[in-house]
């Protein structure tokens, strides 16, 4: 009698649907993520800190040094409390609210070590892993703003403003251009209509690039802009920052694969290619146009490069990352060295300039390099170029239209409450002593 219940007992269980076993991180991929936040880092101190610092009078470079870190670290501990959630939160909401934000996910509540996200495959890696590598996003993209308004804005406004700005503009930007919501919800409201980018043309450049223009000109410009000569102090710090932000870049562009893969190998030589176009096309055209081919040229080449292959990383051949280099930086250059004097906005290191314009012609550029008779992995089912096209520029006008009404609200609320700019003193004095108490150099 036992035997036979036995029996039957194992017969019912058998019987069962077998449960699926719940995926398990590639550590390879683990690895290479954990990498390329650490690259990311990298970008932020001390790339950005030196090739920003470097720009600025002697005068200013503890402060820009110590607006970009603290700026980072708020937006790290921010990105805890409350930007992963409105950003890639596990509660998909139904739309309109899901084409802007998510929820559910506040102080990272549900996540432990055993927790997973999605790749682009069906891969997963660790979750913990996906938000410190967006977290880096969001703290790299607030502290580029700061280019835009270096040497006159108080450290206490840059605190203030960094919460406001990530709240209402990074983290739905974020969210509308990267939230995939699968069956739960509503995605992202561009991600839903097809907008390609990559590691953040949309989402970090041209977001950081507008909102630094629209905050420069509520700040206002430098004391004695543009009639005395305010040259960087240091290019040699600007070349190693350069160097760093090339270098962390890898991992910004690479790691946007979210694997070891291809798609990541792909994103890695575009971004070798690009970046060495942007920097040898800014010289060409500084020695076209009679000038000496520049130290600061090659510099500001190499991140106009940069940028424009960002959100193409993953979307092109190396031919067509080539190509986006070099007119990045021939369209950079007349941003930077024309149309700023005309228009007369004072974006001291040139934010709007490379970011902001590099950015727009990159997440533009995009539709065009993607498609396969440039090298691209377009497919056979992919949108014609007329059509993506169109899907980029409204991402980009989106975009546009998001950070600049956004930032212009953030800004504001600053300047009547505490007040965003140092007395003429202070500025005549430099913001190392003034804001700090301290000097770059004895």
């Amino acid at each position: 009698m036992m035997k036979k219940l036995a029996v039957a007992a194992f017969a019912l269980f058998a019987a069962q649907p077998a449960l699926a076993a719940s995926p398990v991180p590639n550590p390879g991929n683990n690895a290479w993520m954990m990498t390329s936040t650490v690259l990311v880092m990298l970008m932020i101190l001390p790339g950005l800190a030196l090739f920003y610092g470097g720009l600025t009078r002697s005068k200013n470079m503890l402060s820009m040094l110590t607006q970009i870190g603290a700026t980072a670290s708020l937006a790290m501990i921010i990105w805890v409390m409350w930007g992963f959630s409105l950003a890639f939160g596990d509660t998909a909401y139904p739309a309109p609210l899901g084409w802007f934000a998510s929820g559910g996910s506040y102080f990272l509540a549900g996540t432990d070590a055993s927790s997973t996200a999605a790749t682009f495959t069906d891969e997963v890696i660790s979750k913990y892993v996906f938000i410190s590598f967006q977290m880096t996003f969001a703290a790299i993209t607030s502290a580029l703003i700061l280019g835009a308004t270096a040497e006159r804005m108080k450290f206490s406004a840059v605190m203030m403003f960094v919460p406001i700005w990530l709240t209402i503009v990074y983290f739905p930007i974020a969210h509308m251009v990267w939230f995939d919501a699968g069956d739960a919800g509503a995605s992202g409201f561009l991600f839903k209509d097809g907008a390609l980018d990559f590691a953040g043309g949309t989402v970090v450049h041209i977001n950081a690039g507008v909102s630094g223009l629209v905050l420069a000109y509520l700040v206002g410009k430098r004391r004695g802009w543009p009639q005395e000569p305010m040259p960087p102090h240091s290019l040699v710090m600007t070349m190693i920052g350069t160097g760093l932000l090339w270098v962390g870049w890898f991992g910004f562009n690479a790691g946007s694969a979210l694997e070891a893969d291809g798609f990541a190998g792909l994103a890695m030589i575009n971004t070798f290619v690009a970046t060495a176009a942007g920097g040898l096309a800014w010289m060409v055209i500084e020695k076209m146009l009679g000038h000496k081919g520049s130290a600061l040229g090659f510099c500001s080449g190499v991140i106009a490069g940069l940028v424009a292959v960002t959100p193409a990383a993953g979307n092109s051949g190396p031919f067509g990352a080539i190509l986006l280099g070099v007119i990045s930086s021939a369209v950079c250059y007349y941003f930077v060295a024309t149309v700023k004097a005309k228009l007369g906005y004072d974006d001291a290191l040139d934010a709007f300039g490379i970011h902001g314009v590099g950015g727009v012609v990159g997440a533009i550029g995009t539709a065009v390099v993607y498609q396969s008779f440039l090298g691209g992995p377009a497919g056979e089912d992919a949108a014609p170029l007329s059509a993506q096209l169109w899907v980029q520029v409204f991402s980009v006008l989106v975009t546009v239209a998001w950070a600049g009404v956004g930032t212009f609200i953030a800004g504001i609320i600053v300047k009547i409450t505490i007040g965003l700019r140092v007395t003429e003193e202070e500025e005549v004095n430099g913001l190392d002593i003034a804001e700090h108490g301290e000097r770059a150099y004895n």
